[in-house]
């Protein structure tokens, strides 16, 4: 996250947490000359639904105003579900994903592979471990670009 990002994320967290759900991310681009702060947020378990959405905007809207994270420009605020294939960022994410399979995106390629699939193992400070076909696999963390759920359709 950048200084803003991190600076949205802590004016609104509490509030986000005190109405019963988590805040997963907060990402602010520019969009067609527009400033747009889209807050990612997660109802566990359950998910978010459209309804949930409106109901943090417009509590956090408030908060947002009074930080003034553009210096006096306008924004659009969105209120996002950070969708099945969320990224696992914190700890608890990774924990509530023990012994469920993953995929593990890296900077540059381990054994000629850059992504891993498998069942996540445990995370711990220093490397994520992931059973891969029967094979334990430890990624140093400072070698992951990203790490999902792995979302399979049939």
């Amino acid at each position: 996250m950048s200084e803003i990002t991190d600076k949205i994320f802590g004016a609104v967290d509490a509030r986000i947490r005190e109405l019963g759900y988590e805040t997963v991310d907060v990402e602010k681009r520019s969009e067609y000359g527009e400033v747009h702060i889209t807050i990612y947020v997660d109802k566990v378990p359950g998910g978010m639904s459209l309804d949930d959405c409106e109901r943090v905007h417009y509590e956090v809207e408030p908060i947002l105003d009074e930080l003034d994270p553009t210096g006096g420009k306008p924004y659009v605020l969105e209120v996002s579900s950070p969708g099945l294939d969320r990224p696992l960022k914190t700890q608890r994410d990774f924990e509530r994903n023990y012994g469920k399979e993953i995929e593990v995106k890296l900077y540059a390629p381990i054994k000629g592979k850059k992504t891993y699939e498998g069942v996540l193992e445990e995370r711990t400070e220093g490397y994520v471990s992931l059973s891969c076909g029967g094979e334990e696999v430890k990624i140093e963390n400072t070698r992951i670009a990203a790490v999902k759920p792995l979302v399979r359709f049939d």
